[in-house]
């Protein structure tokens, strides 16, 4: 258990880092390009930001296996692998919204132990290590307690692809007038820590990768949340982080929601 500590904080020192090189950067020459469709976005200082968490990492665990958005795959000798996204919110750190983090989680195993997500534009810095409980800047968090789904605030994304965006938005439709309102803010790694500290009761999102969820969803579940990766009808999976004063119902409406799509289509 005292490892699930020690890499907590290597990646808490990690993301502090990336922040660094953040403060470092002249936002006017950033070059953007794009990845699999014209809404997802990369930058250079994506690829920068990753070889500087890589390379903190690597300097004091030499050993180690890593996982970045951004390419930086190595497999090392060691029972441990860092998950990396450098930029998560990328569109939203391209066009100036703030709303966008840096997320590190170190996996043993197959399993998330320890992670940490930073908001640098809210100067936030949130961490977990499995059976410790989730903090942001080092205090306590805990999901939000004593609300009902009729006045919940659910955060959700949507994915680049055209045809999963049209499946997003028959769930969302559903879904709405069940609930107290909706929140899109672009960056799926800070809404899981959102729920963690109760800005939001739920998150729900359809086709994330590994490293856009891998520290937030721990953080979030060691927060209080109920966290589950649910299958959907296109192959993929429905992660949601839920506070469980309303799981039962979020659950069951998003169910409903699937299941009425499956018979429509």
């Amino acid at each position: 258990m005292q490892e699930n500590l020690i890499l907590r904080d290597l990646a808490i020192k990690s993301v502090v880092e990336a922040c660094t090189f953040l403060e470092t950067i002249n936002f006017g020459y950033t070059t953007v390009e794009k990845k699999s469709s014209e809404s997802d976005l990369v930058t250079e200082i994506d690829r920068r930001i990753e070889k500087v968490i890589v390379d903190f990492l690597r300097g004091e665990r030499g050993s180690d296996s890593f996982l970045g958005e951004e390419g930086s795959t190595v497999t090392g000798s060691s029972e441990i692998k860092w998950v990396i996204d450098p930029i998560d919110g990328t569109t939203n750190f391209v066009y100036g919204i703030p709303g966008f983090g840096v997320s590190v989680a170190a996996e043993k195993n197959g399993e998330i132990i320890a992670g940490a997500v930073a908001d640098p534009v809210h100067n936030e810095i949130y961490d977990a290590a499995k059976g410790f409980g989730s903090r942001c800047n080092g205090n306590k968090i805990n999901v939000r307690r004593g609300n009902k789904i009729e006045s919940a605030l659910i955060a959700t994304g949507f994915s680049y692809s055209t045809e999963r965006r049209e499946v997003q938005s028959k769930i969302l439709t559903q879904l709405l007038p069940k609930i107290g309102d909706i929140r899109r803010f672009g960056a799926a790694a800070v809404d899981l820590c959102w729920v963690a500290n109760g800005r939001v009761d739920a998150f729900y999102e359809e086709g994330l990768n590994y490293w856009d969820y891998a520290a937030g969803s721990l953080i979030a579940l060691e927060a209080g949340a109920t966290v589950q990766q649910l299958p959907d009808f296109l192959g993929e999976t429905l992660l949601v982080a839920v506070s469980p004063e309303i799981e039962m119902d979020f659950l069951a409406f998003l169910e409903r929601a699937c299941n009425q799509i499956v018979e429509d289509s």
